[in-house]
Order: structure tokens, then C-alpha cells, then sequence
């Protein structure tokens, strides 16, 4: 080495912090969750806590700090004992280089933001570490099956999130209400009443009153709220003005999750239909010369399109032109009815823009082999995970059944009283049941997820032509595939927008994106998705 090396070296290019950063050091945490109250009971807890000591204790890492220990859940990122945790971390006068989990759901399930904060954390030279995953994030290759595995459990949620959304679809169909019911009702939670029993409450005759008020009367909404809060009921004109519109007064069941669809409900109505349809048609004015297109097939985008401005579902109408010959020409817009909007657009334009819009999430046909071949190997890793929390489990399933038959014995033979054979019956029952119960909830089945994965990414490369070609019920699958959420148009400058996109199509997008801002001349089998987030929705509906 030059005797003048020392002397140059000040002017060498780079952070030296950096390499000081990268270096691992032994310091550790803890973090253990689970996702519900009811799951304390057992020995979730107990068990993620003895594996992640078991694990720290192999590898030599010095534990500073446990953070958790409780139930918080794991759809946001806002919970109490996660976020002293990262603040932990991130200040601590010993550096700490590992945040132990026992997989990587019970870390985050949040998908874009887990992978946002776990670069974030790489960055500070903290590593997230799963007994149950062990997966060097320290390369790209790495960093890709981490970010994926983060995406998985936000895919998991939203099969949880389906289901439940169907049971509760399922209820409104039959005319059940789901959540607060509106002023003026309540439950009848009498005993002995097994189905769901809606009533009138003292607040009903004064929500009658308002309506009539409206209709005879001829005063705004403002007068009529400030009249019936001196009556002795607290309206706002917000709250009026929301109510008037509400088909649930007069019979009907109306709910988003209903997509459109309007159900007779089981409950009573506060007033007749007619008074209903009279008292709105004073508040809903339709333009002059503009018929509503109630069929849709021409505005497959209408009440899936929000405004920027004021965030109100797109409708449609449809203008008419008659012809010297007699025949009669009709013209299609998309149109927001809030007052002062004047956010009102031609099918041709935004059909077009929209059209452009998908091809942004459109795969890049050169990655589908590379792009098949992760998604095989993640899948799997996914399966090969839960097939080991599936046998743990059915171990303690199998101990807790065990101990039952033990409890009953002592029971039968007179060793034990009544009362304490029932506390302890009880308890054990209650843990049987909420294992079985988790053990049913990861129970995937999906007998061939080959071709589950060919029939994504022939879609996913496909997206603009699917949407443009097909009829309208074809167009709205594409569309609720994609962004299960709707998306928002911006009329300033004719473009749409969401920050919610479906977690499959939304990852291969992000793949081809990364893809094509590297090197094109040869394909790198490593990918490192940290750079960006990855948009997220409900899972893929695939077509056949």
C-alpha cells in the first residue's frame, strides 16, 4: 500500500456510517401477540414467548426488552405495545439489530406497510426474525420472500374479511339490519328472542313528525332540525338530512354491502312509501333534459368511480338526439350530482382513460415465467409454515382432549366435586374450541394452486383488453377484481387514482415495475420490493 494512502483516503466517496450500520450486532427484542381477547386464555401466548427464547438462546442473542404479551390486532399498525416497541428500537443507547416474532403475522398483517416498515427498520440495521420463517433478508432474493410472506397475511385477512362479509350479506338479503340502527329504532333483546327483533324507541314519534313536517309543511332541513332538538331530540341538519334519504323508514333495508340492491326489511316502517318517495323528491332535483340510465350497460363504471372533490359515487345518464330520419341517437356521460360539482364526463373519455389506467398494473408478458416461479415457491413456503402451527396445534388439541377425559374420570370416580369439576370442564372446553377454531381458519383449500397461479398471471397480463372487450358483467368483474375498494377520478386532470388495489395483481404489477426500471438486457432472478409499496385489496377472483 502507497505511503500517501492514509493521506488520500479523506477524499474516498461513500458514508463510512454505513458499514457500521450493516454490521449485526446480538442485541435483540421480543414481541409476542394475539389477535383477540378470548385467545389469552391459552397458551398462544405461552408458546410464542417459549419459542422465541428457545430461538434467541440458539443463535446467542442477548434479549434487551418483551413487548407485548397481549391481544392487539394486527390489520393496524396503531397498537399500543407494536408502537413502544418500534420507538424502543429505534432509540435505544445499545443498538439493537433483531425484533423476534414468532412468525412473521403476528408481526404486522397490514402487507404494504409491514414491508414499508420492515425496510425502514433494515435501513437502521434492525432485522425482523420468525422462529417459524427464518428467511435471510440481508439479500434480495431474501427481502422478496419476506415482503410476500407480509403480503400472504394481509391475503389471509381478506379471506377472513370475505367470509364474514358474505355471513353478513347473507343477513341483509333476508332482511336483517347490521350495525347501529337509525334514530327512532332499537334491538328487542328480550329473552327468548333467538332471530333478530327491531323496534319502535320514544324517539320515533318525533321522526315521524320531521317527515311530515318536510311534506306539509315546506321548511329546510336546518328549520325542521332546530324544531324537533327544542322537542327534545338532538338533531343535527346532517343527521336529518341523512335520515330523509333512508329507505329504512319506510320498510327497506338499503347497505353498501348490498351493492345496489334495496331488501324489505323485517322491521317496522315509521311511514308510508309514498310519504317517503314525496319527501325526497323535494330534495332530489334531476337536470332538465337528462334521463337516468337505470340498465347500465353502457356505463359499467357508474357507482364504482368516486369524485375527488367530494368523494360522491359517479352516476350515469344517457342524452337523446333525434335525427332528420327519424331515428334517434344517444349519448352516455358519467356524472356527480353534488351541487356545484360540475364533475361530468363523455363514456368515450372515460372508458379510454381508464383503459390506460389498467395497463399500469398490466404484467410484462417477458416476466411471466420469473414472475410464476416466485409465486410457486412463496406459496408453498406459506404452506409448509402452516402445516407446522397445524401440527403444534393438533399436539395441544390432543393434550387438552386428554385432560378432559382425565377431569371427567376424576369426576365419575368421586375425587373431585361437581363445582370444581365444571370450572375446570369449562375452561378446557372453551380452549378445545377456539383451537379448533384456529386450527379451521388456516385450513387453505386449494387442491391445485398451479393453476390457480397460471390463471393470475394470464389475467394480470391481460388486464386492458379484459376490461375493454368484454360485455358489462365481464367489465364489472375485471373492475371488482382489481380494486375491490373503487377507485376515485380526478376531474382537473382527467385521471384516475386508488390506494387500494388486490394484493396478487397489485405484487405482480410491482415485479414488473421493478423489473423494467433495471437493467432490460438481462432478467435478474432477484428482486428487492423495498423500494416501493405494494398496494392492497381483497384476494384474487379469478375467471375461468
Amino acid at each position: 500500500m502507497s505511503k500517501y494512502h492514509e493521506l488520500i483516503k479523506p477524499f474516498a466517496k461513500g458514508d463510512s456510517e454505513l458499514t457500521e450500520r450493516k454490521t449485526k450486532g446480538r442485541n435483540a427484542v421480543i414481541y409476542t401477540r394475539v389477535s383477540s381477547k378470548e385467545q389469552m386464555d391459552n397458551m398462544s401466548l405461552t408458546t410464542q414467548l417459549k419459542g422465541c427464547n428457545v430461538f434467541a438462546q440458539k443463535l446467542n442473542y442477548q434479549i434487551s426488552g418483551h413487548f407485548g404479551g397481549t391481544y392487539e390486532s394486527a390489520q393496524s399498525d396503531e397498537r399500543k405495545e407494536f408502537v413502544r416497541m418500534i420507538s424502543f428500537v429505534k432509540k435505544a443507547k445499545e443498538k439493537i439489530s433483531y425484533i423476534i416474532v414468532y412468525s412473521l403475522e403476528r408481526f404486522s398483517r397490514t402487507g404494504d406497510n409491514a414491508i414499508w416498515l420492515s425496510r425502514q427498520l433494515r435501513e437502521l440495521g434492525i432485522t425482523i426474525a420468525s422462529v417459524t420463517q427464518p428467511i435471510d433478508t440481508s439479500n434480495p432474493s431474501g427481502v422478496l420472500q419476506q415482503n410476500i410472506l407480509f403480503l400472504f397475511s394481509q391475503y389471509d385477512n381478506d379471506l377472513r374479511r370475505q367470509k364474514c362479509v358474505a355471513g353478513m350479506r347473507e343477513k341483509l338479503l333476508g332482511g336483517e339490519w347490521m350495525g347501529v340502527v337509525p334514530i327512532g329504532y332499537k334491538f328487542d333483546r328480550s329473552k327468548g328472542n333467538k332471530e333478530q327483533k327491531i323496534i319502535f324507541n320514544d324517539d320515533a314519534k318525533l321522526m315521524k313528525k320531521a317527515f311530515l313536517m318536510k311534506l306539509h309543511e315546506g321548511k329546510t332541513n336546518i328549520e325542521i332540525a332546530d324544531a324537533i332538538t327544542k322537542m327534545g331530540l338532538r338533531l343535527t341538519y346532517k343527521r336529518l338530512t341523512e335520515s330523509f334519504r333512508n329507505p329504512f323508514y319506510c320498510g327497506y333495508v338499503s347497505h353498501n354491502l348490498l351493492e345496489g340492491e334495496l331488501v324489505k326489511g323485517k322491521h317496522p316502517a315509521l311511514i308510508p312509501e309514498d310519504i317517503f318517495l314525496q319527501v325526497n323528491e323535494i330534495t332530489k332535483k334531476i337536470p332538465h333534459g337528462f334521463k337516468q340510465n337505470t340498465q347500465n350497460e353502457n356505463l359499467p363504471l357508474r357507482q364504482f368511480v368516486n369524485c375527488a372533490d367530494c368523494s360522491t359515487p359517479l352516476t350515469g345518464y344517457q342524452r337523446r338526439k333525434l335525427l332528420k330520419n327519424g331515428n334517434t341517437l344517444y349519448f352516455h356521460y358519467y356524472k356527480c350530482y353534488t351541487t356545484g360539482c360540475k364533475c361530468n364526463r363523455g363514456v368515450k373519455l372515460m372508458h379510454g382513460k381508464f383503459t390506460e389506467f389498467l395497463k399500469g398494473y398490466q404484467l410484462d408478458k417477458n416476466l411471466i415465467p420469473l414472475v410464476k416461479k416466485q409465486l410457486e415457491l412463496t406459496w408453498y413456503n406459506v404452506m409448509e409454515s402452516n402445516a407446522g402451527e397445524q401440527k403444534s396445534m393438533l399436539a395441544k388439541l390432543s393434550e387438552l382432549k386428554g385432560t378432559l377425559d382425565q377431569v371427567e374420570d376424576r369426576w365419575a370416580d368421586g375425587k373431585i366435586d361437581e363445582v370444581i369439576y365444571t370450572k375446570r370442564s369449562t375452561q378446557l372446553k372453551k380452549e378445545i374450541a377456539e383451537i379448533s377454531k384456529e386450527l379451521e381458519s388456516k385450513a387453505i383449500s386449494i387442491s391445485n394452486p398451479e393453476e390457480l397461479i397460471d390463471k393470475a398471471i394470464a389475467f394480470s397480463s391481460e388486464l386492458a383488453s379484459c376490461w375493454q372487450e368484454g360485455d358489462y358483467e365481464e367489465r364489472k368483474m375485471v373492475q371488482n377484481i382489481l380494486f375491490p375498494e373503487g377507485i376515485i377520478f380526478d376531474k382537473k386532470s382527467d385521471a384516475f387514482r386508488t390506494s387500494q388495489v388486490n394484493v396478487v395483481i397489485g405484487l405482480i404489477a410491482e415485479i414488473s415495475a421493478n423489473y423494467n426500471q433495471k437493467n432490460r438486457r438481462q432478467v435478474n432472478h432477484n428482486f428487492d420490493l423495498s423500494p416501493s409499496v405494494v398496494r392492497t385489496g381483497i384476494e384474487p377472483v379469478l375467471p375461468e
